[in-house]
């Protein structure tokens, strides 16, 4: 049997400190057993705008103000497994910018985020090039005009 891929629209966003490092969270497939890295955020829920989602989706899963958003975002091609499920689409990736390295509070996880949420860190690009996981793999290269757009 072939695998229909998902398309669900989802977002992400992409946290910059006032040191130039990303916000990435870490997560575990407890499916695949897969464990990676990624930036905040998640899917578009009906009636919702894509920028309305990654203002909901970075409040809940960072705490962090999602009117920190800027109107500006990358689109990026994602192909990924989560839970089962294989997804195949394009994401906006929008601009957060932040002074300091704002504390990182999630708060509005859902029960199967709450199982499978690892932790965050703040990171440089060189810390993100070394990582063994990361998602999109490519994440640096497609989000580089969102990386070098004006503070």
């Amino acid at each position: 049997m072939t695998e229909t891929p998902s398309d669900r629209p989802a977002v992400r966003v992409i946290c910059v400190d006032s040191g130039g490092r990303v916000l990435l969270l870490h997560w575990h497939d407890p499916v695949s057993g897969r464990v990676f890295w990624e930036p905040p955020g998640g899917g578009i829920d009906p009636g919702e705008t894509p920028l309305d989602a990654a203002r909901r989706e970075l409040r809940e899963e960072t705490g962090l103000p999602g009117e920190a958003i800027r109107d500006v975002c990358v689109r990026v091609d994602r192909d990924f497994h989560w839970l089962g499920r294989h997804y195949v689409k394009v994401e906006p990736f929008y601009l957060a910018r932040f002074g300091g390295s704002p504390a990182v509070r999630p708060g509005g996880f859902t029960p199967e985020e709450n199982e499978t949420y690892l932790g965050h860190a703040w990171l440089t690009r060189e810390e993100i090039t070394a990582l063994p996981n990361i998602d999109p793999p490519h994440l640096l290269t497609a989000v580089a005009p969102l990386l070098t757009a004006e503070g």
